[in-house]
């Protein structure tokens, strides 16, 4: 254990109460089936955290190196008692987000990453609280006589050229609710940083709102010196968005100044098989070039988000689709 740890260990204890970061072998609701000793555990560096006002705990590693390397969230370690359905996945997904956001090489950052899951946690319960009204007036609207007519057919008809589907109720309020990605460990190689996110989508008008809704509310991932995108869709019936058209799909990607970035990322889900997704991978360029090394960092980023949100496996193998977009650019190697 690094001096710059057992500082922010106490300190965490200190600020949040005793048991909020303790070694595994001492939280007693610890699920590990490990036969090592506690010395041994201890050695692993493995850490129940306990985020102050959440009923969930979660298992965090924290590398021996630590804080050069960042520490990775291995999962969910209790549910705890009188918890809602749903909530500790999503406790776990945030702080993935969290940690992700807020991680710097050298720097230690779990007080930074506990205020960050508190800040996104409210935001979240704020957007679906408003979600949830919006839902209501607009059905409560409909009720009332509200006639779709023409016009929704003339839309269907548009959406239908350009690849997007017709949404179900909650996509229309897509700007008010946060997409739900799921967020890769980071990798950090000589300084560099890498952070992936993926998330479902059924048209590339969600995929595209999906991406501006990530850089339009997260500044660090604005800031990012790179953020690499790709996206791989099967056509759907806009009048019934269930029906899966085998010989339409559309596949698009953006380097973002990393030149070729985008193009190997979609192959990577080509070879994976992965549809009906977004993935963006989010560099913080390190001050040292990495040369061919960043493409296989950037995969292996990838790789991580999909596994983490059991994409993989999923595919079917489609059809080729269409070319990707490339934002011109040198990239910093």
């Amino acid at each position: 254990m690094s001096e710059e740890f057992q500082d922010e260990l106490e300190a965490i204890n200190s600020i949040y109460g005793d048991g909020c970061l303790v070694p595994a072998s001492e939280n007693s609701n610890s699920n590990s089936n490990s036969k090592d000793n506690d010395k041994d555990k201890k050695e692993n560096g493995i850490y129940i955290l306990t985020p102050p006002g959440e009923s969930s705990s979660l298992r965090v590693e924290f590398p021996p190196n630590y804080p050069e390397e960042p520490p990775a969230v291995i999962g969910t370690n209790s549910t705890g008692e009188g918890g809602k359905r749903g909530d500790a996945a999503r406790e776990l997904r945030l702080f993935r987000q969290a940690l992700g956001s807020v991680y710097e090489p050298g720097v230690v950052c779990l007080f930074d990453a506990l205020e960050e899951l508190k800040r996104l946690l409210e935001e979240e319960a704020e957007q679906r609280q408003r979600q949830q009204q919006q839902l209501e007036e607009r059905l409560r609207s409909q009720q009332e006589g509200a006639d779709a007519g023409d016009g929704e057919a003339d839309a269907d008809a548009d959406a239908e050229k350009d690849g997007s589907s017709a949404a179900p109720l909650e996509n229309l309020l897509l700007r008010e609710t946060p997409p739900p990605w799921t967020v890769s460990d980071p990798f950090v190689e000589l300084r560099s940083t890498f952070v992936g996110r993926c998330a479902r989508v059924t048209s590339v008008a969600e995929a595209e709102a999906f991406v501006q809704h990530l850089l339009a509310t997260d500044r660090r991932v604005r800031a990012a010196t790179h953020n690499i995108t790709a996206w791989r869709i099967r056509g759907r019936d806009p009048h019934n968005p269930s029906t899966i058209h085998s010989n339409i799909s559309y596949q698009d990607c953006d380097d973002d100044g990393e030149t070729a970035a985008g193009g190997r990322l979609l192959h990577l889900m080509q070879l994976m098989g992965i549809w009906d997704a977004v993935v963006v991978v989010t560099r913080w360029y390190g001050g040292h070039k990495l040369g061919p090394r960043r493409f296989a960092l950037i995969n292996q980023t990838a790789r991580d988000a999909f596994v983490k949100a059991g994409l993989v496996g999923e595919g079917d193998g489609g059809g080729s689709g269409g070319g990707g977009k490339k934002k011109g650019g040198s990239g910093k190697g």
